[in-house]
């Protein structure tokens, strides 16, 4: 009997040794500025970007939402070259007044949904410079004025480039 006491008073404080309790680590809030990725860059919510052959970059949120990206143009106007379609507009930085008047080919027209309305957009191809590299995509031509900001990138420039990080901004600059 004294051997079975024993014994259950062995597996007694076995069993309870091993009852430790486990506190989880503190991570702390993540503001890295390098990427997880190899290959992807890490970007913030808002970067500035470069419309070359303009020279002053335009604050630009960065919108993981969007497909495609957009800007913000004037004096949109459609016209017809050799049997194509293009259009002309004049980009203007808010922010320096600097303007530059571009005419591109019309690549497609693209129908954003919106909870008070539907817009119907031109498209076209832009080159963009965001960090050192110059992107060639389509952009979504816009009245943005209601915006806080004049350009929009979209996932169309972001996958495979990009890996983004809303807490922070301008890594970019």
């Amino acid at each position: 009997m004294k051997k079975i006491h024993l014994l259950i008073a062995l597996i007694s404080f076995m069993t309870a040794a091993c009852q430790t309790t486990i506190k989880p680590a503190i991570i702390p809030p993540q503001t890295a500025t390098v990427s997880p990725t190899p290959g992807l860059k890490l970007i913030g919510g808002v970067e500035h970007i470069y419309f070359p052959p303009m020279e002053a970059s335009f604050a630009a949120r960065i919108d993981t939402g969007a497909e495609t990206s957009s800007i913000d143009v004037n004096n949109l106007r459609a016209f017809e070259r050799d049997g194509e379609k293009w259009v002309t507009f004049t980009l203007i930085n808010n922010q320096n007044n600097e303007r530059h008047v571009f005419e591109k080919r019309l690549v497609r027209h693209t129908h954003i949904r919106r909870s008070e309305t539907n817009e119907h957009r031109h498209v076209v191809m832009m080159d963009i410079k965001i960090g050192d590299e110059i992107i060639t995509a389509e952009f979504t031509l816009a009245n943005r004025e209601k915006f806080a900001y004049q350009a929009l990138i979209g996932r169309n420039i972001l996958n495979g480039r990009f890996i983004v990080n809303p807490a922070v901004e301008n890594t970019l600059y």
